[in-house]
């Protein structure tokens, strides 16, 4: 009994892994569905946690040049899971929501929640101007790759069912993000602050050094969990936007990205409150950058594969939601400071825009 405490003490997320069972009983009971899909949307935010944990695990075993490829492209490992179960299910909007919600979720909810807390205990904070500087431009010109099949597919062909030409604009621009996310990766690896692949706290990899096979079963059993509770989520969702009336949108924006990056996104927010805003702006980003380059590039050419081709083309909410929330963060990180005030702002955006979603007819 007291090892077990010592483990919720050190992994207080892992309670939440008691959902597991409760999905089951659902499922067998014959629940409501907003009860199964809350439910494996709890589940899966320990299992995304775990999977992150043994990837850092791993990281030890390999080495830093392979483990910060293994953090790069195993960072956001449950919300591509979650959206390639989607797209077998056929939902496209639902997944291109995702992509535009976990870039708007890191620069706006991360970095304002990072700001607010850190600005309430250390007041104003600093950080590396440059390297910011250098994410925010990186930052608008991966936002401008992803906005051109957008604009110019319209005038190319139809869209629903996707013209061919649309199709071979989509599959061109997502060839060539997978070739910047790779040459961006190669430059992280040769260069100290790379965007890519944030150097992690000494403390956070002291306490994620599992042995080797404990961080290979982990990362098994967590992936198999998260694939699972997955099924269960997409699932449930039809259901659920019936019952509650509110748009795909919505849950693509605001649920799905924060129930697949909660783990991430608590170690940002963490740094910022030890003042270590330097690193915290840097996940933030580099999370966002990966969604952007590998995530939504990869799940292009993998729906090619399942049968329901996903483009890049994103409607002029998205389009607009994605605009404001790049610009804005790259403002606020601009001169390198940052205080509680700022962080409320990022934070009213996202509220702002989270509602809107909300309100927007499915």
């Amino acid at each position: 009994m007291s090892r077990i405490l010592r483990f919720l003490r050190a992994n207080p997320i892992s309670i939440l892994l008691l959902a597991i069972p409760a999905v089951i009983l659902a499922e067998l009971l014959h629940w409501p569905s907003i009860w199964i899909f809350a439910l494996s949307a709890v589940a899966i935010i320990p299992l995304a946690s775990y999977i992150g944990e043994s990837t850092e695990s791993l990281a030890h075993y390999t080495g830093p040049k392979l483990g910060g490829l293994l953090n790069a492209t195993l960072g956001n490992a449950a919300e591509l899971i979650i959206t390639i179960v989607a797209i077998r299910e056929g939902l496209l909007d639902l997944v291109k929501a995702s992509i535009t919600g976990s870039i708007l979720g890191n620069l706006l909810l991360v970095l304002g929640m990072s700001m607010l807390l850190g600005g309430l205990k250390h007041k104003t904070q600093s950080f590396d101007r440059r390297q910011a500087s250098n994410n925010a431009i990186l930052l608008v010109l991966t936002v401008l790759i992803l906005l051109i099949p957008s604009l110019f597919s319209h005038g190319i062909g139809h869209l629903d069912p996707p013209d061919p030409r649309v199709e071979a604009l989509s599959l061109g621009v997502a060839g060539v993000m997978i070739v910047l996310y790779g040459l961006g990766l190669l430059y992280s690896f040769k260069s100290a602050g790379g965007p890519l692949s944030p150097e992690q706290p000494d403390e956070i990899l002291t306490h994620k050094a599992w042995p080797l096979r404990t961080a290979l079963l982990v990362l098994a059993f967590s992936t198999v969990g998260v694939a699972w509770m997955s099924e269960v989520l997409v699932g449930a969702i039809e259901p659920v936007i019936e019952a509650l009336g509110i748009s795909e949108f919505f849950i693509g924006v605001i649920f799905i990205p924060i129930i697949g990056n909660v783990a991430e996104h608590l170690v940002a927010v963490q740094m910022a409150a030890k003042n270590k805003m330097t690193l915290s702006v840097e996940i933030a980003v580099a999370s966002s950058l990966q969604i952007a380059l590998f995530v939504a590039p990869v799940l292009v050419f993998i729906s090619l594969l399942m049968g329901n081709p996903l483009t890049l083309v994103f409607d002029q909410f998205e389009l607009l939601a994605l605009i404001a929330g790049v610009m804005i963060a790259a403002l606020v990180s601009a001169d390198g400071e940052s205080n509680w005030l700022e962080g409320i702002e990022l934070l009213a955006i996202y509220i702002i825009v989270g509602l809107a979603f909300f309100l927007l007819p499915g």
